[in-house]
């Protein structure tokens, strides 16, 4: 009777570790197929911006840095670029000063409606960038129309845009900050005499930051390499990166355009890399 009872308990055993087993390569094998399923394009991409001959065919006829060269010469792309950044950097700012205080308010205030204020927030994030970038069109269009202020085509509207693809990312991440944050230490300084202002500023601030920190690099990444809705609000003159590459791409193909993108994935990473090693950005994302 013993022995049997052993070699069933033997043989569950043996079968929960086969289903372990089982679960555990499933997992392996989903994560690496998931890992190749974005990193065999980065690797073309990378590869083909090395190509010596202007059209991409293979085996390659040799390589070289022609292309990175071209696309450090081309105007057309530094002004871009620069549009780009400034761009970035504008809306990551704005973005920010809206989502701090807004994840504040979900996060500590009790009031009717906070569910749809926080999900409302994250609509951006839902709504297709083609339809958002037409709605904001046709609105700019009729607030011209009621104000008469030039303001479709100019930086301000490019900004209005952009600035609503950077409040999703950085609201969900500094809700998730404050949402882990223990709040007896804000209780410890201010029994200790600290104002809230002063509390939030040496307590609050710096325990939180990686939220913000990961929020804004999350949201000018997001701004960066927008093109559904910067091709609704751009004006003559000023340009993004993403749609000087599709203009460029619609008369010309070579790998040029890769030489780019593989500057874009290297600035992005490069920062991402930096920021993370002073400020744990890991920690919320």
């Amino acid at each position: 009777m013993t022995k049997a009872i052993a070699s069933q308990s033997g043989r569950r055993g043996r079968a929960l570790m086969d289903r372990r087993r089982l679960g555990r390569a499933a997992m392996l094998a989903t994560g690496g197929f998931a890992f190749l399923y974005i990193l065999v394009p980065l690797i073309f991409v990378t590869w083909l911006s090395f190509y010596r001959q202007e059209i991409p065919s293979y085996p390659p006829e040799g390589y070289s840095l022609r292309w990175y060269g071209a696309a450090a010469a081309n105007e057309r792309f530094i002004d871009a670029f620069l549009v780009s950044i400034q761009l970035g950097v504008i809306s990551t700012a704005i973005g920010l000063a809206v989502a701090l205080p807004a994840a504040l308010g979900i996060t500590r205030l009790r009031f009717r409606g906070r569910g749809a204020l926080a999900n409302m927030l994250l609509l951006p994030l839902i709504v297709p960038g083609i339809v958002l970038g037409f709605a904001l069109y046709v609105f700019q269009v009729e607030i011209e129309i009621a104000t008469s202020l030039p303001l479709l085509g100019s930086l301000g509207g490019l900004v209005w845009g952009h600035v609503l693809l950077v409040i999703p990312w950085a609201t969900r991440l500094i809700t998730a900050s404050l949402e882990g944050f223990d709040r007896t230490l804000e209780e410890a300084a201010q029994n200790l005499g600290a104002n809230r202002l002063t509390t939030f500023r040496r307590v609050t601030m710096p325990m939180i930051l990686p939220g913000i920190v990961a929020g804004a690099i999350f949201g000018f990444v997001s701004s960066f390499g927008n093109l559904e809705v910067s091709l609704f609000l751009v004006g003559p003159g000023r340009t993004t990166l993403p749609i000087a590459i599709l203009q460029y791409l619609q008369w010309k193909i070579d790998p040029t355009i890769a030489a780019i993108s593989v500057l874009q994935i290297t600035i992005i990473a490069a920062a991402m890399l930096v920021t993370d090693r002073f400020v744990k950005i890991s920690r919320v994302v």
